[in-house]
């Protein structure tokens, strides 16, 4: 038997600080080069702050969050948090913000049967600017004079293909309408 080695496996002994594993043990752990793939070390990393913040649910409602409450209601308010407890921070301006508790049954209840299960139990208002703006209504398209469709015609009179002529034509009347008018 060699000096140093162990009497029942013929191994050496480990030394302090070093690992007792076995080599193909301590292989499964190595970096390995090459590709890999990253779901599973982002899932592990965002876990947990996801889980904080209201987890999927709260990703959900905000991505669909005027169809789940109505385009009226949703043009006043935010979901900003959802707490453990079931509580939904709701970020609303100060003028809507008497109607919103007013109504927190029924935003309660739209909001559970979109989620599938009874997620939300109860809101919180939080008064303040909201994140995104509300979109600005759209002006109707402005009519265009005589002159301008006679324009388009003898611009695109040339072109033989007919459904080429028909699209320009269209797009021709599209960009005169939206076009302010010159004076």
């Amino acid at each position: 038997m060699n000096k140093g080695q162990d009497k029942t496996d013929g191994t050496l002994p480990a030394r302090d600080g070093e690992d007792e594993r076995r080599p193909e043990e301590r292989h499964q752990e190595e970096r390995r080069p090459g590709l890999r793939a990253v779901g599973p070390l982002a899932s592990r990393l965002a876990g947990p702050v996801v889980a904080r913040h209201g987890g999927g649910i709260l990703a959900r409602l905000k991505a669909d969050w005027s169809a789940v409450i109505g385009a009226d209601i949703a043009a006043s308010s935010w979901p900003q948090a959802l707490g453990r407890d079931g509580a939904l921070k709701l970020r609303v301006a100060a003028a809507t913000a008497l109607e919103l508790q007013h109504r927190a049954p029924l935003l309660i209840e739209r909001i559970n049967v979109y989620l599938g299960r009874p997620a939300v139990s109860r809101l919180v208002f939080v008064q303040g600017p909201l994140p995104l703006a509300p979109p600005a209504p759209r002006s109707p398209p402005r009519r265009f004079g005589a002159g301008e469709a006679e324009s388009i015609e003898r611009q695109i009179a040339a072109i033989g293909d007919s459904e080429l002529k028909a699209a320009l034509a269209r797009l021709g009347k599209s960009v005169a309408s939206s076009a302010p008018r010159r004076r």
